[in-house]
């Protein structure tokens, strides 16, 4: 896990992954941590544990908290944000996949009520912060995918 203090307190590195099947895009979960972003759309992901890759890491977090095997793991753009209420400063690494195999699972049922699919252009509300940030930019995991074939 990459970890600084900043004027906002503690700040982390986290990984998301976001993974294509033949039904859209998965990833977002209804996040039921007690927490600031409680009942907020999410995605599969964590913090990077000592001196691991970022794409173990993204096949790790993927695998504990969904069940799924995913494959062709590509960097996506990060989003640094600022949670002023909680102290908390994190930035976020994204990564794309593709599913390898497997039905998404709640394997973590105290921070994930349920996984679905859903278009990238119908992501419902709310979104957690870093995802609402990352949307901002214009990211679109689409165009994305194309570009980097």
């Amino acid at each position: 896990m990459g970890k600084f203090l900043s004027d906002y307190g503690e700040s982390r590195c986290e990984g998301g992954c976001w993974r294509h099947s033949g039904q859209g895009w998965h990833g977002p979960s209804w996040q039921e941590e007690e927490r600031a972003w409680r009942g907020q759309l999410g995605i599969s992901g964590g913090h990077l544990e000592f001196r691991e890759d970022l794409h173990d890491c993204a096949r790790r977090e993927v695998m504990e908290e969904t069940g799924l095997a995913i494959k062709n793991i590509r960097k996506a753009p990060y989003t640094n944000d600022v949670f002023e209420k909680e102290e908390k400063h994190y930035i976020t690494l994204y990564m794309l996949s593709e599913l390898e195999k497997g039905e998404p699972k709640v394997l973590e049922p105290d921070k994930c009520e349920r996984w679905e699919w859903f278009s990238w252009d119908s992501l419902p509300e709310p979104l957690f912060l870093p995802i609402q940030s990352l949307v901002k930019t214009g990211f679109n995991p689409v165009d994305y995918k194309k570009n980097l074939q």
